[in-house]
């Protein structure tokens, strides 16, 4: 199944719905989509976003990506929120080359859902509770933070390990376009094996952290986001058919 919503520009938009959630329902399509930047939407690949219908952005980057690479266009009716989720900054493009990606992704990932409880918590009630759907979740490649809001997303619907770390290792297949637009703005690609990559053991192995400190994602939201109940089963209520 292809997911991906085919763009010049943007390579990584897809649609979060239709996995198999553990109470018979279904996470519903056309509701939640996560992508990477879109901040470079014009043309026909403005008018195909447009047609998404999408109601409420939330950008996941640091306010200084923002301002150094841009946001989404200003269409009418949409709302935009930045809630920057990580809190360590880190440069892909100067790791070792000896350096494991999978290990590393998991630790980088680990460090988010400690330090970034705050826009976490925000970014999950939005997607609840207060943002209109359909809603869009993004950070710059789309893979890593946009992968770790999926994944607490899709865990709490109660779609299975499997798919939530399938979808998380989808990013892998706008690998090459990334890659070739890199090249095609005179940027280097950078020997470390794991630049741009999505291994599915990093995800694997956080969501492994997550059950071993708190039991579930579910008692990760609930003990360390301070999510309610309420907001939870709000989820659920927005997102299953």
């Amino acid at each position: 199944m292809d997911r991906h919503v085919r763009l010049d520009r943007v390579h990584n938009l897809r649609d979060v719905g239709g996995y198999p959630a553990a109470d018979g329902r279904t996470v519903a399509w056309g509701r939640l989509y996560r992508s990477d930047s879109p901040a470079h939407l014009d043309g026909e690949d403005l008018v195909r976003f447009a047609e998404l219908g999408i109601r409420t952005v939330i950008d996941l980057r640091y306010p200084d990506e923002i301002e150094r690479n841009g946001r989404v266009p200003d269409l009418r009716g949409l709302t935009f929120y930045n809630f920057s989720v990580e809190h360590r900054p880190y440069d892909q493009t100067i790791i070792d080359p000896s350096v494991e990606p999978a290990p590393f992704f998991a630790d980088r990932y680990a460090e988010v859902a400690a330090d970034g409880v705050v826009e976490l918590r925000q970014t999950l009630e939005m997607i609840g509770s207060g943002g209109e759907l359909p809603l869009l979740f993004h950070c710059q490649a789309g893979k890593d933070r946009t992968g770790i809001v999926a994944a607490m997303v899709l865990s709490l619907l109660g779609v299975s390990r499997t798919d939530v770390i399938d979808d998380f290792a989808l990013s892998n297949l706008a690998r090459t376009r990334f890659l070739a637009d890199r090249a095609a703005q005179g940027r280097p690609i950078p020997e470390w094996s794991g630049f741009a990559r999505a291994p599915a053991d990093a995800m694997r192995m956080f969501l492994n952290g997550i059950d071993e400190r708190y039991g579930s994602v579910r008692g990760y939201a609930r003990d360390e986001l301070g999510l309610s109940a309420d907001v939870l089963d709000a989820l659920k209520a927005r997102l299953l058919n």
